[in-house]
């Protein structure tokens, strides 16, 4: 790949799921549904919140369209899913995953960590050397960490962590981005930190995110589109887009606007009822 295609403006991407269902053996015998004939159609670039009660499936769904298939288990039981129409059973080239687990290298210094997908083909091959020291330097000051350059995660918090995560993800550009609730293990103020961030880095990096949460605050705030599921197993129990534009605040979640939506999802979480919770930031 060339700098200037290396470096032109993201292209959009589409995920489809056609229903879907997902099933595992019970040790006693039968199988536990945790999806059930759910379809859904994603098309970047967007911030869709896939918002449900713990333990519902939202993961399971996530790492499905990341291509993330557990040995001797086969996903999904039924159904398809596809990128750009092209099934994705393996993980795809155009799609990065972060999870709540920052996943960063404890032997490697911040930049080293940011800069670790250089030492895949892939992208060796689709960003010229010339080119990777700025890139990485790049995400550095836009993530807050260019002054933390040569230290080691051990010595950063819990959010700096995640900025690092975040870092090495978007440095690369990806069409899609794939977040299972990588917010959920820090304090309420820097989760507050982080979203603000995701937003800031979107708007100059816009791609096809879907991020997972069991957060209503958090969804309201980040969503372009709020996709609510049920209780296992999973169906589509509400599906909305907010046209509100983005950033939003404490302000705004004070505005009828917002209450109204956040008596929406939870009376939709009502009327599917079971096990499972969701939180309310705010």
């Amino acid at each position: 790949m060339s700098a200037t295609a290396a470096t032109a403006p993201t292209a959009s991407a589409v995920i489809a799921l056609d229903r879907i269902v997902q099933e595992y053996p019970r040790p006693e015998g039968g199988v536990n549904r945790v999806v059930d004939d759910l379809t859904l159609r994603f098309t970047g670039p967007s911030i869709n919140m896939l918002l449900g009660p713990s333990g519902c499936g939202k993961s399971t769904l996530l790492y499905m369209m990341g291509g993330v298939r557990p040995q001797n288990t086969n996903m999904p039981t039924s159904g398809s899913i596809s990128i750009d129409g092209v099934a994705c059973t393996d993980a795809h080239d155009d799609a990065v995953m972060v999870f709540q687990r920052y996943a960063n290298r404890p032997d490697l210094n911040v930049y080293d960590n940011v800069a670790f997908p250089f030492r895949l083909k892939l992208w060796r091959d689709r960003i010229p050397s010339a080119e990777r020291h700025d890139k990485v330097m790049h995400m550095l000051e836009a993530v807050g960490l260019a002054d933390k350059a040569k230290l080691l995660p051990s010595q950063l918090s819990g959010g700096q962590n995640q900025r690092i995560a975040l870092a090495r993800s978007l440095m690369l550009r990806p069409r899609i981005l794939l977040m299972d609730e990588p917010f959920g293990a820090l304090d309420a103020q820097t989760r507050e930190e982080m979203q603000k961030l995701l937003v800031k880095l979107y708007q100059e990096y816009p791609c096809l995110i879907v991020f997972v949460t069991h957060d209503v605050t958090e969804a309201l705030l980040l969503g372009d589109r709020v996709v609510v599921l049920s209780t296992q197993p999973a169906r589509i129990a509400d599906d909305f887009e907010i046209a509100t534009p983005k950033p939003r605040d404490s302000g705004w979640l004070r505005m009828p606007e917002a209450a109204a939506l956040e008596q929406r999802i939870l009376s939709r979480l009502h009327q599917a009822a079971g096990k499972g919770n969701v939180r309310v930031s705010v």
